[in-house]
């Protein structure tokens, strides 16, 4: 079962995905950013947490999973 903070961040890293695309990771990150440049660290760790979903949602490439399959 997920926390509420967890949630919120899957729902946000979804929404991105939808709106923005391939381009979601950059817009997170910029929040992260301007996050830190405001002091907001818990801010800044909820848009942390967002990218670190964001990543491991993004599909696998072709090549990246040949070399990753070629290591075992």
């Amino acid at each position: 079962m997920l926390d509420d903070d967890e949630r919120l961040a899957r729902q946000e890293a979804f929404w991105l995905i939808k709106e923005f695309g391939a381009e979601a990771p950059l817009y997170a990150a910029m929040k992260a950013e301007k996050a830190i440049e405001q002091k907001d660290f818990g801010r800044c760790a909820r848009w942390k947490r967002i990218l670190e979903i964001l990543a491991d949602s993004r599909p696998v490439s072709s090549a990246r999973a040949k070399s990753a399959a070629s290591k075992y």
